[in-house]
């Protein structure tokens, strides 16, 4: 054999890696993917030149399966356990820890409780990188003072909420908290650096008494204790509101704003206060929940009952529960505040958790309007058609005295024109012939005008009922726009003003003037409205959801909250059947409405009395997935209550995957059992993505709108 031609020479020596730091050298990053299976943390090397910038909560790049993939540095260790050289971090990104070690642990628990991804929360956590201002705040600040990187404790069992007894400086306390049994208690406490818990149903949404000011209070009672404060509202208008009574009690450096309406820009500034500390007060929507808040003293949520706290992403978390955790972790003060009050927090109040601040009857007849149902028997019989009209006498008529003293406001359930439309002769609903979406007139010329499909936008001209046959169109439904038609004709001479869609008005002056609001819409009166027509009461009611009448006495209280109390002429008119709701808002008893219906729902064994995980997609991946968690909880002692797997109900227009042949089943399962039960489904999802046995499925827990 011929010696190697290569024989005598070196062998090419492999480049060195980079010299890793001496101290701590292994980075633990867990790399931003939404793969339940890669919701973990991967070691890498910190090289020498890293070693300053390379600090828990920094945002780095790093090399993952050939790609370059953004992560969050989250521990730096002496040794790792991979089992294998260690790839180096390709770059620190910025050198500001944006991840604190408190938000860190509140971040874990609430993907753990929603069996979701740390990625997917962290996405909501912290607010996208605006690099110029990482400069400036580097510069201004060489060296970040982070909080030390220790654990956090375990939340507790829910202990038994602090007795609100006011002490010898109770009558020393001013403000809107003096009209509310418990108020002036609570507040002490809390500027006495307590933590106390509670659920508050204000009286009036406008004017210095309103609930603005209430929650002003709150957090300045909170700063004055030398701590922070997160309060999370539902959208911009609430937010302006908040902010301008904030800024009348405290200093306005002390206030940082978040909110993704404001721009990346201002959200990203005031998030880096926050975590400077320059800011103590964290207020915002949704994603406020995790503000960066340092000696956080107090969180608090405004109507909490909106749906607008559901974060729309994966895992769809809701921001009173992020708060919830956040409280018990953090060891803070905790308030929940509303016109009306959701069964969630009455399961609070219920279980000793928090306890209710509440206005006496004598301050709730001084406070709130008169309300008159029209379908009680004393209307009817001034109005025998009372109950068929969309505009009762009585409804006419607060409306025209109203418009003597001041602005009326008239709450209607749709927007648009007409909302829907139906056959004329069997009255079931038109449908398109390419989707089977919902068919509607988008402008004013009523059914004559081409109806087309909201899901698909196909005209309709030579529409026919499948059922009976027929071609003649009637509206369905009457949106905010024919409603305001018809009030304008009522009415000549008068204003109309509409606030519904993406024309939705903050507030209206005191003058006199019809405002014709979708729910949810309503602008705020300066002054209050002298009336408040509330009608289509009986289409909310009838919604095919189990919070339907939950979320109208919701949305009633929030809108006869703006009107003026009945000593000054303020009258709600509500059109709806005489039911537990209309009751409700007939004696102003949020609480007892919540109260009533939580019973039901603990006797019927459903939300909130029980926690729920909707599992959504392909039949057979919903089957598969399903089973297996049910075998590997078996193997534990627990049962799960199981419903499905049926056909989800279309709501929208069908996706290209193919919707309509999606099932979905309902696991129901105490809250006694809820750890073992979303560790369970959140392993077993993580196994399905990484073996990929199925198709994609969506999972999740306590969703509002599965029932």
């Amino acid at each position: 054999m011929q010696p190697s031609l290569l024989q005598g020479f070196p062998a090419p020596a492999r480049p060195a890696g980079p010299q890793l730091a001496g101290h701590l050298p292994v980075a633990r990053v867990l790399v931003e993917s939404s793969l339940p299976h890669l919701d973990r943390l991967f070691d890498y090397g910190v090289p020498d030149t890293l070693d300053h910038a390379a600090t828990p909560g920094v945002r780095v790049k790093v090399k993952f399966n050939g790609q370059d993939l953004n992560g969050f540095l989250m521990e730096r260790v002496a040794e790792s356990d991979a089992g294998h050289t260690l790839v180096p971090l390709a770059k620190v990104v910025s050198p500001v820890p944006v991840l604190t070690p408190a938000v860190k642990e509140l971040v874990y628990s609430v993907a753990a409780r929603y069996a979701g991804t740390v990625s997917d929360v962290l996405r909501v956590a912290v607010p996208p990188r605006v690099a110029r201002l990482d400069k400036e705040f580097a510069s201004a600040e060489p060296e970040w003072q982070a909080v030390p990187d220790q654990a956090v404790p375990d939340q507790a069992e829910p202990r038994e909420a602090t007795a609100l007894q006011a002490g010898p400086a109770q009558d020393a306390l001013p403000g809107a908290w003096a009209a509310y049994q418990n108020g002036q208690a609570f507040l002490q406490h809390l500027a006495g650096g307590g933590s106390p818990r509670a659920v508050l149903n204000p009286l009036q949404g406008f004017g210095p008494g309103g609930w603005p000011q209430l929650l002003a209070e709150a957090v300045a009672a909170a700063y004055a204790s030398g701590r922070g404060a997160v309060v999370v509202v539902p959208d911009y208008r609430d937010l302006d509101r908040l902010e301008e009574a904030l800024h009348r009690l405290l200093p306005e450096d002390a206030v940082a704003r978040l909110t993704a309406d404001d721009g990346p820009t201002p959200r990203y500034r005031s998030f880096l206060r926050l975590l400077a500390g320059t800011a103590r007060v964290a207020i915002g929507t949704r994603s406020a929940a995790f503000a960066p808040v340092r000696d956080l003293g107090l969180v608090a949520c405004w109507d909490d009952g909106d749906d607008l706290h559901i974060e729309q992403r994966a895992p769809y978390a809701h921001a009173r529960e992020v708060l919830l955790l956040r409280a018990g972790q953090e060891d803070a003060a905790c308030l929940l505040a509303g016109h009306s009050r959701s069964t969630e927090a009455q399961r609070l109040v219920e279980a000793g958790w928090a306890r209710a601040v509440e206005a006496g009857r004598p301050d709730v007849r001084r406070t709130v309007p008169r309300i008159v149902n029209t379908a009680d028997s004393f209307e009817q019989e001034r109005d025998p058609l009372a109950r068929i009209a969309r505009l009762p006498g009585a409804a006419w008529r607060a409306a025209k005295e109203g418009l003597e003293r001041g602005p009326v406001l008239v709450q209607v359930a749709r927007a648009g024109y007409a909302p829907s439309l139906a056959c004329e002769m069997c009255r079931e609903p038109a449908r398109c012939g390419s989707c089977q979406g919902p068919l509607a007139v988008a402008g004013a010329s009523g059914t004559s005008a081409m109806p087309q499909c909201r899901w698909c936008s196909t005209p309709a001209p030579d529409w026919h009922c499948v059922h009976c046959g027929g071609r003649r169109l009637r509206k369905g439904a009457t949106g905010v726009i024919r409603t305001a038609e018809e009030l304008g004709r009522a009415f000549p001479g008068k204003t109309v003003v509409t606030s519904s869609g993406d024309q939705v008005k903050a507030g209206v002056g005191p003058g006199k003037a019809l405002v014709v609001a979708t729910v949810g819409a309503e602008p705020v009166a300066d002054g209050g409205y002298a009336a408040a027509l509330l009608l289509d009461g009986d289409s909310l009611l009838r919604r095919e959801t189990l919070r339907a009448g939950e979320d109208t006495v919701r949305r009633w209280f929030n809108a006869a909250a703006l009107v003026r109390p009945a000593a000054d002429g303020g009258l709600v008119v509500v059109t709806a059947a005489d039911t537990a709701a209309v009751g409700a808002l007939l004696r102003w008893d949020p609480a007892g409405y919540a109260e009533r219906e939580l019973s039901l729902r603990m006797e019927l064994q459903l939300p909130p009395a029980v926690r729920i995980a909707s599992v959504t997609g392909p039949r057979a991946a919903v089957e598969h997935y399903t089973g297996a968690v049910a075998a590997e909880l078996a193997s534990s002692g627990i049962t799960l209550r199981t419903a499905g797997p049926a056909p989800v109900v279309l709501s929208g227009p069908p996706s290209p995957r193919g919707s309509a042949e999606d099932v979905r089943t309902l696991l129901f399962f105490p809250y006694g059992q809820a750890a073992a039960v979303t560790r369970v489904l959140r392993v077993t999802r993580a196994a399905a993505a990484a073996k990929r046995f199925s198709e994609p499925f969506q999972l999740r827990l306590d969703g509002i709108d599965v029932l």
